[in-house]
């Protein structure tokens, strides 16, 4: 019998979706709202390709050690495509302190994160989904509601905007942050949870850069797939992409009104130039900027109610990606994130034809456990660098640290024990990489005893951020060696509105 499903949304999380189910042997429908990309090569087309429904498309990116395992497991003709297509892979091991033990090295082979442009990707996903017989995608489809039994429990299809009635076992709301699904079930009566949210306090401004000459890196990445860090007041990290081309980004609190001035290329570029191991990046003798400098305000954590444990399940109806969760793009996990997501739910449909209520309330259980860990993560990071940031802004001579984990050590303590501690510092990346929860990491005792050990020289650093006193900025263009200090806060307002005559 041939199964088919609607999939609405044909960004990653959609597409990743419709290749899972085809290699199943699914018939599969992408309806996407959006008009269809560029035509030619995946890195040239991304460079024209407009996303005014994906606003993060614009910015810096990067697929996680997670997403990186689940393409070589699952689709590793798609990893081996978007390395054809000029992706890079990073090891992480990179920047690792010695491994005094064998064992310090156990998992290091998934170590690995991919540097390319979020659109190049997407377009990587799309040539693969065209590829495909089994799949059918239509651009400039709108899904307005679905098509249920009496009893609005069993999905049988979904309409268009247009009067379409297209039939299906299952559908997949992959609509990103439009979440679509809660719509479609309040226009049928269906009572829909609410969300869960958080928001994420922060704002960004990316620009895209190249090098004039090709594998001439400025400088280290000292954070192993970029360059940079997070400091007591804003952040700067350079993200390598595909082939020459890499993006830069400031992160900024989101109601700091005196940083809106690095929309301009001129402001951006001096507190770049002021950024430890960022400055190189900058330099206009090795690179050239592509773009000018894109601002996002980052979008509120959410955990869908449409996956909560408490939301009826309706037979056929699946959510992936955004429109189940969402986490702040900062930390670069939704892609890694929907890709897990779609392989499992393809996984979890393969024996059947996906109308059972009992696998709509198991899919919708392990949506929410995948997904809960990593938003309650992003919540607490959220909230900590926020205390952070407002104290520094507020003026206050100290500032609370961020802890790694809720209760767990500060984050600097980590960080110090991490550069000796080889243990430490694998658990600090696979958290970052969404390898492992950082709450089961730093919540063991043994972890907790390696950490105080490695970091106890340095453990000044536990105490509260106070300001030090630091050397005037050079008038001009003044600059930040790698791995010096960052600006502080008055010494970056004066790089972004240099009075008159400096």
């Amino acid at each position: 019998m041939t199964r088919t499903a609607v999939v609405a949304g044909g960004s990653i999380a959609g597409l990743a979706t419709a290749l899972a189910l085809a290699g199943r042997g699914w018939q599969v429908q992408v309806l996407d709202r959006a008009a269809p990309p560029p035509d030619g090569p995946p890195r040239k087309a991304a460079g024209t390709w407009e996303r005014p429904l994906v606003p993060q498309s614009g910015h810096s990116q990067f697929l996680h050690s997670l997403g990186v395992g689940v393409l070589r497991e699952h689709l590793p003709f798609l990893l081996d495509d978007a390395v054809e297509e000029g992706g890079r892979l990073l090891d992480l091991t990179a920047v690792a302190p010695p491994a005094a033990d064998p064992a310090d090295r156990d998992g290091d082979e998934q170590l690995l994160a991919l540097g390319m442009r979020r659109p190049v990707l997407e377009l990587v996903l799309l040539r693969a989904v065209r590829n495909r017989p089994e799949v059918t995608l239509r651009h400039q489809t709108v899904v307005d509601g679905l098509m249920l039994d009496e009893d609005a429990r069993r999905v049988r299809g979904v309409v268009t905007r247009d009067g379409a009635r297209i039939p299906a076992d299952v559908v997949i709301d992959a609509a990103g942050r439009a979440a679509l699904s809660k719509s479609w079930l309040a226009a049928a009566g269906v009572t829909v949870e609410p969300d869960t949210t958080s928001p994420s306090h922060l704002r960004a401004f990316t620009r895209f850069y190249r090098l004039l000459s090709p594998g001439a890196v400025p400088g280290p990445l000292n954070r192993g797939n970029a360059a940079g860090g997070v400091w007591d007041h804003y952040a700067a990290v350079v993200h390598p992409a595909d082939g020459d081309v890499f993006a830069i980004t400031l992160g900024m609190p989101s109601r700091d009104p005196a940083t809106t001035a690095l929309r301009r290329p001129d402001p951006f570029t001096a507190v770049c130039r002021l950024s430890p191991f960022v400055t190189p990046w900058v330099d206009p003798a090795a690179v050239e900027p592509l773009t000018g400098v894109r601002a996002i305000t980052m979008p509120a954590n959410a955990l869908r109610g449409i996956i909560s444990p408490r939301q009826r399940p309706v037979a056929g109806l699946f959510a992936v990606g955004d429109a189940a969760a969402l986490t702040n793009p900062l930390y670069g996990r939704g892609v890694s994130l929907a890709l897990r997501h779609a392989v499992t739910l393809a996984e979890q449909l393969d024996d059947s034809a996906g109308s059972s209520p009992d696998l709509a309330e198991r899919a919708a259980r392990q949506a929410h456990e995948l997904y809960r860990p990593w938003y309650e993560q992003s919540v607490h990071d959220d909230n900590a660098r926020n205390r952070m940031w407002r104290a520094r802004l507020a003026g206050e001579e100290t500032v609370p640290l961020p802890a790694v984990v809720p209760g767990g050590p500060p984050l600097p303590v980590v960080a110090a024990a991490a550069t000796g501690d080889r243990a430490v510092w694998r658990g600090l990346i696979r958290g970052a990489m969404s390898l492992d929860r950082p709450a089961d990491v730093f919540g063991d005792p043994r972890m907790l005893a390696r950490i105080e050990a490695a970091a106890r020289p340095v453990a000044q650093a536990a105490r509260p951020v106070a300001p030090t006193a630091r050397p005037a900025v050079p008038v001009g263009r003044p600059t930040a060696p790698a791995g010096g200090r960052p600006p502080t806060r008055t010494e970056l307002l004066a790089a972004i509105e240099p009075r008159e005559g400096t």
